[in-house]
């Protein structure tokens, strides 16, 4: 469980589980990519309400931060489970020949952001009128490439993003990439000037994100155990955005301290309205849905931009084994 908190009180949002739970509580440890937030709200939700517990898993999440490498961890036999970017860092591990599969995708969009100035553009496609557009140097080749190449973005208009916000503040006609609950928020707490976000998920970019990554050993020797803390994650997030939470937050605030209110909040309700978790395939499908079809779209659209080879193996970097069965659908309010 969270290193702050443990509970097995069961809440009566929490649905049991179709496998069997294990005899004895099995110490499971997931380690996220970042510090923890509102984004990893599900993790946290069913480590609180005792979701993970009822099927008899004993979770500790493990954040991560930036001199923490928790997939190196994993790799090493520390870590079970690791929160993943994005569909890309699936292709990349199995490129660099990483036995790393991707079991689950928590975030149905990739929640990269262009942020600019309000009415500075009238459309994603209308970016491209940008005089500049702040990228980092881990866009460049992969979100940015994509947009030069389905948009007709310049490489001249790239400025270098440090993650400072100050260039864009100071020039209304730039962009500048972001994190959809972290950047638009900001730049509006800065300026009191509420920024425009443009998805870039909505304009056509089709990786999944926040993904939950295990070892391939792990989902060939303990197939329960697995599909226990996708089922359960599923639960977790489908409970977190849309019933009681406040258990959740509290472990977020414990293993954050700078995290507020005011953003866990902004967060969720980022999340909600973009459809971060509940869009397309989750919709019918449930939180962590994955396809077939999607997966290979994003393989190609990578393919075309030079991020990874054509002949890579993509379909060793995911298994729809775990998924796609409506768990924790029962508990989401009807829309």
């Amino acid at each position: 469980m969270s290193k702050f908190l443990k509970t097995t009180a069961l809440t009566a949002l929490t649905v049991s589980f179709a496998g069997a739970a294990f005899a004895e509580n099995v110490a499971v440890t997931f380690g996220t990519n970042w510090v923890a937030q509102a984004e990893h709200g599900g993790y946290y939700q069913a480590v609180a309400d005792g979701t993970y517990a009822a099927c008899g898993l004993d979770v500790t999440i493990l954040p991560g931060g930036p001199q923490v490498n928790n997939r190196a961890l994993m790799i090493a036999g520390q870590v079970d489970f690791h929160m993943g970017g994005s569909t890309l860092d699936a292709f990349s591990a199995v490129q660099e020949g990483l036995p790393i599969v991707t079991v689950a995708a928590s975030f149905q969009k990739d929640p990269q952001v262009i942020v600019t100035h309000p009415g500075a553009a009238a459309s994603f496609a209308d970016l491209v009128k940008l005089d500049k557009v702040l990228i980092s140097d881990g866009g460049v080749l992969t979100f940015w490439a994509w947009m030069i190449q389905a948009y007709g973005f310049k490489p001249e208009q790239r400025e270098v993003y440090t993650f400072s916000s100050a260039p864009l503040i100071a020039n209304t006609t730039w962009g500048m990439q972001g994190y959809l609950s972290s950047e638009p928020f900001f730049f509006e707490k800065e300026t009191g000037i509420k920024p425009d976000a443009w998805l870039i998920a909505d304009a056509g970019y089709t990786a999944y994100s926040t993904t939950i990554e295990t070892m391939a050993d792990t989902i060939a020797n303990r197939p329960d155990v697995v599909k226990c803390f996708v089922d359960g994650s599923a639960i977790g997030w489908t409970n977190y955005l849309y019933n009681d939470n406040a258990a959740a937050n509290a472990l977020i605030k414990a293993d954050n301290p700078e995290m507020t209110d005011e953003a866990i909040a902004y967060g969720i309700a980022a999340m909600k309205e973009h459809g971060i978790v509940f869009s397309g395939e989750a919709l019918t499908l449930g939180a962590g849905a994955m396809t077939d079809a999607r997966v290979e779209d994003f393989f190609n659209k990578m393919v075309a931009v030079g991020a990874v080879p054509a002949d890579l193996d993509w379909k060793s970097s995911y298994t729809l084994q775990f998924v796609n069965q409506g768990v924790g659908l029962d508990l989401k309010p009807a829309e």
